[in-house]
């Protein structure tokens, strides 16, 4: 088992099975898809429990991915994994560069305005494919687009601030 903490990042989840030797569909978050497979080994959370798998092989299949994960060879022992989110650690991903952030990276951070009105945390992200939007929940829910320099003025994720060009009535 593996404690959980900031450093584990959600890359996807199992979605199905595929055939009978043991491959899994894969619900990839990664852009492009396959880049899921970039990583091992994976971090399964199953009943609540994160274990580490490694990845035989997969590849990209059709709008999706497969995968082959060792120690599960049948559709049998793929049931007890149905729906497990996948993570990797954090140190695995590619370090990014100035201005880009991974959406992990996001989430959690205080959101507030340029005057220093308080809009709640950053609870999730959308990609809509025009720009990704902010979820930001406190005593409602706002969708925020996030444009860097025009909207997103002010990411510190040492002090866990985004700074938002935004009326707070919107």
């Amino acid at each position: 088992m593996i404690a959980v903490d900031s450093r584990l990042v959600k890359v996807g989840r199992i979605s199905g099975v595929y055939g009978v030797k043991g491959w899994v569909k894969i619900f990839s978050y990664t852009t492009p898809r396959e880049n899921i497979l970039s990583y091992s080994p994976w971090l399964l959370c199953v009943e609540g429990d994160w274990h580490s798998i490694k990845v035989i092989e997969g590849r990209r299949h059709g709008k999706g991915v497969v995968a082959h994960l060792d120690g599960y060879e049948d559709t049998d022992s793929i049931r007890s994994i149905m729906d497990a989110e996948i993570a990797v650690y954090r140190y695995q991903l590619p370090a990014t560069s100035a201005g880009e952030y991974y959406w992990s990276d996001l989430i959690g951070l205080k959101v507030v305005t340029v005057d220093g009105v308080e809009l709640g945390k950053v609870d999730h992200l959308m990609g809509t494919g025009a720009n990704d939007v902010l979820v930001v929940k406190n005593d409602r829910e706002r969708l925020i687009p996030f444009v860097l320099d025009e909207i997103v003025i002010g990411i510190d994720t040492q002090k866990g601030i985004l700074k938002v060009n935004w009326d707070p009535d919107f």
